[in-house]
């Protein structure tokens, strides 16, 4: 039977979708929801440190968030704004922008020039820059908060919205469930026996787009490409096989440890895209714990992980989450779920 989208609706006041992220990464809290019992409890992040034994092990998302956002303005003078997706080359891109265009019309942007090919399918235009594309956004791009914060982006944003273990650049969005660790918490982790595993999924403005249809089956989810390292794939294969547990630190590493396994249960190497939809009955065939923050009201982030930790028990840690003033969304809180 078909799932209504309003199953996942919640009601958030405005208030604790956070603006800004904790003032230290690891002291934001840390609601943790164990299905092994049932029950909700409430910790700051590095509890993570006690939570975690030696029988456990992270998989993290190590992708690097581009200032995918440049100022533009139509040769006529009005505002508009380019947000880079997908970069082809040194000067072609794929990308959003704000306001009515045709193919062949300029814009300019950072104070430099950019043509307009052709518009997609998908409402991206195709768009050839006047100079390296990565070096313009390095240099001028500013910060792709998501559209809840509803802020200007600030230089503290440039380190904020960034992982501490971020390396391979190519995300429109942070893999925010990461945010919350700190080198000095990575550390204590290992030294206790907890292996760290890296992979990388690059996350796409999908992310962001809302549920329009009536039944969450009907919706189209986007791709999103991800890589996974011949040396990363054998150790989380080693690890599993040595009954550890693997907590997916994100939404982002879920969905490229659901793409990458095969019915065995065994992780394959190399680089693909995905387009996978986790939504109860699913059945999880690797991942078994996860970090992740406080998701939209009717979003596929929030199906997932009522996937994972079972709906009734998610939706009343959301509600806990409301009443104990919890700070939502990508500079929010944190959620541990521990299966069974």
């Amino acid at each position: 039977m078909a799932t209504k989208v309003d199953k996942f609706n919640y009601d958030l006041p405005k208030e604790l979708i956070a603006l800004y992220p904790a003032s230290m990464r690891d002291k934001c809290r840390l609601m943790m929801v164990d299905t092994f019992n049932n029950s909700i409890s409430h910790h700051i992040f590095s509890d993570i440190l006690n939570i975690l034994d030696d029988t456990s092990f992270l998989v993290v998302n190590n992708t690097k968030v581009r200032n995918a956002r440049l100022h533009a303005k139509k040769v006529t003078g009005g505002a508009s704004e380019v947000f880079v997706t997908d970069v082809i080359d040194n000067t072609h891109f794929k990308g959003l922008v704000r306001g009515k265009f045709k193919a062949g019309d300029k814009i300019i942007a950072e104070g430099m020039d950019f043509i307009l090919l052709e518009k997609m399918q998908d409402g991206l235009w195709l768009i050839e820059a006047e100079n390296d594309i990565e070096k313009i956004m390095q240099e001028k791009g500013h910060v792709p908060l998501p559209p809840y914060i509803d802020r200007q982006d600030t230089q503290q944003d440039k380190i904020d919205y960034q992982t501490v273990y971020a390396k391979n650049t190519g995300s429109s969005a942070a893999p925010t469930a990461g945010l919350h660790f700190t080198e000095e918490l990575m550390t204590a982790l290992k030294n206790k026996g907890i292996e760290i595993v890296e992979l990388t999924l690059d996350v796409g403005l999908g992310t962001f787009r809302p549920v329009k249809t009536e039944y969450m089956e009907d919706h189209e989810m986007h791709y999103e490409r991800y890589y996974i390292s011949e040396e990363a794939a054998e150790k989380i294969n080693i690890l599993k096989s040595k009954g550890k547990k693997l907590t997916a630190v994100g939404s982002t590493s879920v969905r490229a440890l659901e793409s990458a396994v095969d019915d065995k249960g065994i992780v394959k190497a190399g680089e693909n895209s995905s387009n996978i939809f986790i939504m109860e009955p699913y059945d999880f065939k690797i991942v078994d714990n996860m970090i992740t923050n406080f998701h939209l009201p009717k979003s596929t982030l929030l199906a997932m992980v009522t996937a994972l930790g079972g709906y009734e028990l998610i939706m009343q840690a959301y509600s806990k989450a409301v009443q104990e003033n919890y700070r939502f969304f990508s500079y929010g809180d944190a959620m541990y779920i521990k299966r069974k």
